[in-house]
């Protein structure tokens, strides 16, 4: 599911990222397959946001990018560099290329140290700085592009509220000065006005410094405040990538409407027609064969039970894997 179109900062062809599970003496190894056959890309400057149900391996996913879970098959390119079985030593620089910000901020930081040493950590590590002064500086310069005061540097994460924390990781994300942040459900844990915030302060810094974002969540309505493109993910796979627009427009594949019917609309006299979806996601470890979609699809056809959709274009730059559109 890839366009050739625009200039590609991050590619992954084909990835998988399965799970051994434990097995008898004469069992057949099994596996959980949290990602299985991944194809996407992702262009410089753009939000790629991903969507999906809880346990259809996004989190997974974004892990494996930073190659911080382990790669069963497939392939990594960053900026056309193949990053996919680097050593540790050969990661140090592509970590400061790509970075995180995850979803629970408080458990991603040290509590044991103040925001400053926290903000500081990745500068020294990476020798960003010339001497203290020089830190001390670049440090302030990004609290207050975070929206945090200086003499925030010196407390504790314990000290802060949730959206505060959050602004800590992502300033402590931004000190090596990444081309690809990859942002895990950032406000999934945070009351909806501070959300907005986060999302307003993560747009203004990519205008500003020109980041290029992978936005995961399962909230639709943030993904598509913040999205340029949209991948929809289920059980490991994408089955439907596209634009912003043409994903909310026109949403191809089954699985993609039953999200989106339902979104709330805040309008009460607003007609609706709800798509519900049978069942609850099969097993990563025993994916249906086929389709994995076909054991909840309303639309499900005997082809569907037996063959893996190939994937199709919809539109310009609007792909779907089923096999209405064969």
């Amino acid at each position: 599911m890839m366009k050739k179109n625009g200039k590609s900062i991050l590619k992954v062809e084909n990835l998988k990222i399965h799970y051994p599970v434990a097995k008898g003496l004469l069992e057949k190894p099994k596996y959980i397959r949290a990602v299985d056959g991944v194809d996407f890309e992702v262009r410089e400057g753009e939000v790629f946001g991903i969507v999906g149900e809880s346990g259809c391996g996004k989190s997974t996913l974004s892990r494996g990018i930073c190659r911080l879970e382990s790669i069963t098959e497939g392939a990594i390119f960053l900026d056309g560099e193949d990053i996919t079985f680097f050593n540790n030593r050969k990661m140090r620089s592509v970590r400061k290329k790509i970075q995180m910000v995850f979803q629970d901020p408080y458990s991603s930081l040290d509590p044991r140290m103040t925001v400053f040493d926290i903000i500081a950590e990745p500068l020294l590590e990476y020798k960003l700085v010339k001497n203290r002064q020089k830190l001390e500086e670049r440090v302030m310069e990004l609290l207050r592009k975070v929206g945090l005061d200086t003499y925030h540097a010196y407390r504790y994460p314990h000290e802060f509220s949730g959206g505060q924390r959050q602004r800590v990781g992502i300033a402590r994300a931004l000190a090596v000065e990444p081309r690809v942040v990859i942002a895990d459900e950032p406000v999934s844990a945070l009351d909806v006005s501070i959300q907005a915030q986060v999302l307003n302060l993560l747009n203004h810094l990519k205008r500003e410094l020109n980041l290029t974002y992978i936005f995961i969540a399962h909230d639709l309505s943030v993904v598509e405040f913040i999205s340029d493109r949209i991948g929809v993910m289920y059980l490991g796979d994408f089955v439907e990538i596209g634009s912003k627009a043409e994903i909310y427009r026109n949403p191809c594949h089954p699985y993609t409407q039953g999200l989106l019917s339902s979104v709330p609309v805040p309008d009460p006299d607003a007609a609706r027609n709800r798509i519900l979806m049978q069942g609850t996601i099969p097993s990563a470890m025993n994916p249906p064969k086929g389709c994995k979609f076909h054991t909840r699809c309303e639309k499900c056809m005997e082809i569907c039970t037996t063959e893996t959709p190939m994937v199709h274009q919809a539109e310009e730059d609007h792909y779907v894997a089923c096999h209405l559109y064969k």
